[in-house]
């Protein structure tokens, strides 16, 4: 075997490795769908040109790949697998392209393996799969088109970053940032009118989210608004205990997502990165940069989300796989450590629990925390279904106050029915754009409630008599984890929503 093919090999060994563990991991009996999962499922059950809170394209690949595999787990999860497998082979073809090197390409897909936002973002199936997939390719793109002046580069990533927004908007952090590289590398007399066409193709991809927006009411531009602290909500004394905790778990967590093991590598590339004038390293670490900077900031004002500045950090591996290439003995030993060691926690996670291997101790106790929101939704439909045929209930109009159980239920149960929300104080989500509980005020529905956090629907809804009603628990191993509220009820009479206008 060439040395070729050496590496080549073990990079592909690794990425399949990662790809038939995570459909170890669908396949775990105990976990059901992750809730954001199940709600972007349920899109993919009512099509449209845009959604609340993002773009049409998740729902678009649930509608492709469940027409293929039906309405089940591994058909939501297949599209994360590919697109990890697509994401870790644009990186290795990046750095090959760059240093022409399959020992440092094959450094860059293990490295960028090994990253814990690797796994998030690329073992469920949000928003970021599909964006941090076209994110790679189109920063790719621009670099060949950039440094090897080819223009077809440029519209093509112009068609890569259209569909990146349709996946997600916070893909046109791409214009500024790829905007600013060309200031300052002096290229943006030579390829500002390139870079303008690649700019007018890629916003096409926002013009379905700008035409759905401006026919409701620019619901998700209030949202993003909200998300930001920028609207929506109420000022609050200047409180230095809060600003401590936004800023620590952000920061914290931004470390963690990119592998405190691999921390020494950052350490050593930036320190060589600002004695020397290398325009390459600065094109791969400025977009990871600019959102880490960004977010970091505004988690001054509110609480920041782990995977939001994710999906830019995907070039960080090829950046840092050159560095690693060349440590000498004692780095280059922890750096075998540390990629290793990157490279196998996940699969304590990822494998099933065979002979009960993980029924206890720190593994089950890091489950537990970690797939909390996944837990007993299967169950629950299967008694949704028992009840509705014991109780001789047919075609019940089924509820809750959260958008989460109520995406879950619309999966798990078995026909698959179109389930509603009643809003008791919660900010807006999708469910109020689509036809909602006030269609069954005075008819002689039955409805079916159900809640893992409040007792009853009566502080919303006024029915005309309850006819059962349980409160069903929900376990991981031994543990209880809470209990989920199921009521009957007959004939609705009043239907008052608590919206409190939050968007």
């Amino acid at each position: 075997m060439t040395e070729k093919q050496h590496f080549l090999a073990v990079f592909w060994v690794a990425n399949l490795g990662f790809a038939i563990a995570k459909i170890l991991l669908t396949f775990r009996p105990e976990l059901d769908l992750f809730t954001e999962e199940a709600q972007y499922w349920l899109w993919a059950q009512n099509m449209d040109w845009h959604y609340y809170s993002k773009p049409p394209m998740v729902a678009v690949l649930n509608f492709l790949s469940t027409g293929i595999f039906g309405d089940t787990e591994f058909a939501v999860r297949f599209t994360p697998i590919v697109f990890g497998l697509a994401t870790a082979w644009i990186v290795y073809s990046f750095a090959f392209d760059l240093y022409k090197s399959e020992k440092t390409a094959c450094l860059a897909g293990l490295i960028f393996l090994g990253m814990p936002i690797h796994l998030l973002e690329f073992t469920f199936h949000t928003t970021d799969t599909s964006m941090t997939f076209f994110w790679t390719l189109s920063w790719y793109l621009l670099y060949r088109a950039i440094f090897s002046e080819l223009k077809g580069q440029w519209v093509i990533a112009g068609l890569i970053t259209a569909l990146g927004i349709m996946s997600k908007l916070t893909m046109v952090l791409i214009f500024p940032a790829s905007l600013f590289f060309l200031v300052y590398s002096g290229k943006i007399k030579s390829q500002f009118i390139p870079w303008l066409w690649f700019a007018g193709i890629a916003f096409l991809g926002f013009l379905p989210s700008l035409i759905w927006n401006i026919q409701n009411d620019f619901y998700t531009f209030k949202h993003l608004a909200a998300l930001g602290g920028v609207s929506g909500t109420t000022p609050r004394p200047f409180d230095v205990g809060l600003l401590l905790k936004r800023t620590s778990e952000y920061f914290g967590g931004q470390l963690a997502m990119v592998s405190v093991f691999f921390l020494p590598f950052f350490f050593y590339g930036i320190k060589k990165l600002t004695a020397q004038k290398d325009y390459t390293g600065i094109y791969l670490v400025f977009p990871g940069l600019l959102t880490f900077l960004g977010f970091g900031g505004l988690s001054l004002f509110t609480f920041i989300e782990v995977n939001w500045p994710g999906f830019t950090y995907s070039t960080f591996p090829v950046f840092l796989a050159p560095l690693v290439a060349e440590f000498g003995d004692k780095w280059k030993r922890y750096s075998q450590w540390a990629l290793a060691i990157s490279l196998s926690l996940p699969f304590l996670f990822y494998l099933p629990n065979f002979l009960r291997w993980k029924s206890q101790g720190p593994i089950f106790s890091a489950e537990k925390a970690l797939f909390k929101s996944m837990i007993g939704y299967e169950d629950l439909g299967n008694r949704i279904d028992f009840l509705r045929d014991s109780l001789e209930i047919f075609a019940p109009v089924i509820f809750s106050e959260s958008y989460h159980v109520a995406s879950e239920l619309a999966f798990y149960i078995k026909d698959h029915p179109q389930t509603f929300t009643v809003n008791m104080g919660s900010r807006k989500n999708q469910w109020d754009l689509w036809p909602g509980m006030d269609q069954f005020v005075g008819k002689p529905e039955k409805f079916i409630f159900v809640s893992r956090n409040q007792a009853s629907p009566e502080a919303a809804v006024r029915f005309e008599k309850l006819l059962f009603e349980e409160e069903r628990p929900f376990l991981f191993g031994k543990d209880t984890l809470g209990k989920t509220k199921i009521q009957v009820w007959e004939n609705l009479l009043e239907y008052n929503p608590k919206d409190i206008g939050t968007y």
